[in-house]
């Protein structure tokens, strides 16, 4: 008895257990319990466009001044007067500062002495050039004399001469005593001296004047060297006057005073010397300034001048962007960062753009090109960096495809390959979604 009591209780819980597990198995999938219920989600897809977009780089941006000159000091000595303070607007060569440089002045009338010396003697050199070309006068007319002198000498000693033979011949003849001859002769030896005598004359007369044609060169040539050496001197009053000038500081170029080094009464020295210290002020010119952009290796080679650039800065948050375009490129790159450097010239006559201001450049570098771009938050990413999305299907089943992401300008993401366009991708959304899951687009 006890046996068929107990026996019968176990088959009938078997038999309802095995009865439960058939009616669970024929039971859809959709039915779950009321905890674990699935709905179907409803969520917002976009479409993969296919638009024409340009290469974009988006890279930090700085202000600078369209020039900047630090002036510094090209004279020993202590500052007197301060003409120009910070935030000052200066002409080119209005006075920033005076230095007061007396040793420069003390110089200055040493050197006016000396020159006043050399003209001196430049007027007394002046006076022994004339004075030599007056003795080349003197002894050139003593020559002259002299060969004039000659002639009557010869032509006395040619009549002489002729006096002698014809003497001589009446002699031969009886026609005259000997006496006649020998006074003949003694006439014309004479003569033929003082010919001789009046040719040594010319010899001295003629040294007489290659002595003073030199003494003539030897002046003119004291003359010049007097005249060069007083050039000299003058050159070297106006280098000093140009060292005095530089005592007066004045402005390179026009534009503001963005630095002030220098206090009245400070001694400054020439900066060319150790430990001569910082500039004594700083100008920028900035109705006009550079936006310096340093393109990383990557990029740089599709930059052009005429790109166009869109900048935008912290100090400007409330206001549009800044359009313009790519004034210039360094054509190579800084070996330190390996980037190359870029300049947008802006015109800045209100004054607004600031020396060190810092923002961001998006520059639009190559050609359009078709390409696949969709929303940034249609795009999620694993831990590994790559990229997927959910692809809805005609019968509004999920897929998740892996795709290989282009630029990004913050708003539109470019897909390479993974989607085509027109494919409906599931938009931002907070739920994961699995494949072949069912979804409802709104």
């Amino acid at each position: 008895m006890n046996h068929s009591v107990f026996g019968c209780p176990r088959l009938c819980v078997g038999f309802v257990i095995a009865l439960v597990g058939i009616v669970g198995c024929s039971q859809p999938r959709t039915v779950t319990t009321k905890d674990n219920a699935t709905t179907t989600v409803r969520v917002k897809t976009v479409n993969v466009a296919a638009v024409a977009i340009r290469k974009t780089t988006l890279q930090p941006a700085s202000v600078d001044a369209y020039y900047r000159a630090e002036v510094r000091a090209k004279a020993y000595g202590f500052v007197t007067e301060i003409k120009s303070d910070l935030g000052d607007f200066v002409q080119f060569g209005d006075v920033l500062a005076v230095i007061d440089v007396p040793e420069l002045s003390k110089e200055r009338a040493m050197i006016e002495a000396r020159i006043l010396r050399l003209m001196a003697e430049e007027r007394r050199s002046q006076a022994g050039v004339q004075l030599a070309a007056a003795r080349v006068r003197s002894s050139e007319a003593q020559l002259a004399e002299t060969k004039s002198q000659m002639s009557g000498a010869e032509a006395s000693l040619a009549a002489s001469e002729a006096e002698f033979q014809r003497t001589d011949d009446l002699v031969r003849r009886g026609s005259l005593q000997q006496r006649m001859l020998d006074e003949s002769r003694l006439g014309r030896d004479s003569e033929a001296a003082r010919k001789q005598a009046m040719s040594a004359s010319i010899d001295s007369a003629q040294a007489e004047v290659e002595v003073a044609q030199a003494q003539a060169i030897s002046a003119q040539s004291d003359f010049e060297a007097a005249v060069a050496e007083t050039q000299i001197t003058r050159r070297e009053l106006e280098l000093l006057d140009v060292r005095l000038e530089y005592a007066t500081v004045r402005s390179p170029i026009s534009g503001v005073v963005t630095h002030r080094g220098v206090e009245m009464g400070d001694l400054v020295r020439e900066q060319s010397e150790v430990g001569s210290g910082g500039p004594l002020f700083v100008i920028s010119q900035v109705d006009k300034v550079r936006v310096r952009i340093p393109v990383p290796e990557s990029d740089a080679p599709f930059v052009r001048q005429g790109d166009g650039v869109t900048l935008s800065f912290p100090s400007f948050a409330g206001e549009e962007p800044i359009n313009s375009v790519v004034t210039r490129r360094a054509g190579s790159l800084d070996p330190s960062t390996r980037t190359m450097m870029v300049e947008v010239e802006m015109d800045n006559t209100e004054g607004r753009m600031l020396p060190g201001m810092f923002g961001q450049a998006l520059i639009r570098i190559g050609e359009e090109q078709a390409t696949n771009t969709l929303p940034a938050q249609a795009i999620r990413f694993r831990e590994d960096g790559t990229a997927y999305v959910y692809v809805v299907s005609g019968d509004d089943a999920v897929t998740i495809a892996q795709v290989t992401v282009g630029t990004d300008d913050g708003n539109q993401i470019e897909i390479l390959s993974g989607v085509k366009a027109g494919q409906r991708v599931i938009g931002p959304h907070l739920q994961r979604f699995v494949d072949g899951q069912i979804v409802k687009p709104l």
